[in-house]
């Protein structure tokens, strides 16, 4: 069954269709700096409108990259708190364009 709004897929094979803001937890959790680096979250799509991912910085932290361009928004932020980032992912995509239902702009980094 494909996801209804949105998956996540890891550098190390892991996917994730609809995943709560607890899963994304866990996901961003099971990171590492050498063969599951990054994670991307996207429409389950051909031509996905937006993404955001979310990967593992040299020195310490994350970077996570926001992008739509529907709405030609492009933000990079970095952040070392993986329950915040968790947060601010689940709030930010609640906001994307989904079909059939009123988009609405969040932001919570």
């Amino acid at each position: 069954m494909a996801a209804e709004y949105y998956c996540a897929d890891s550098e190390n094979g892991d996917h994730l269709d609809d995943p709560s803001e607890d899963a994304l937890f866990m996901l961003i959790s099971d990171l590492d700096r050498t063969d599951n680096t990054f994670v991307v979250i996207q429409p389950d799509d051909d031509d996905p409108a937006w993404f955001a991912s979310v990967a593992v910085l040299d020195e310490s932290g994350y970077e996570i990259v926001l992008r739509d361009g529907t709405r030609r928004e492009h933000e990079v932020i970095t952040e070392t708190s993986i329950d915040r980032i968790a947060k601010g992912l689940t709030i930010w995509m609640a906001g994307r364009n989904r079909p059939g239902v009123p988009t609405r702009q969040f932001n919570d980094f």
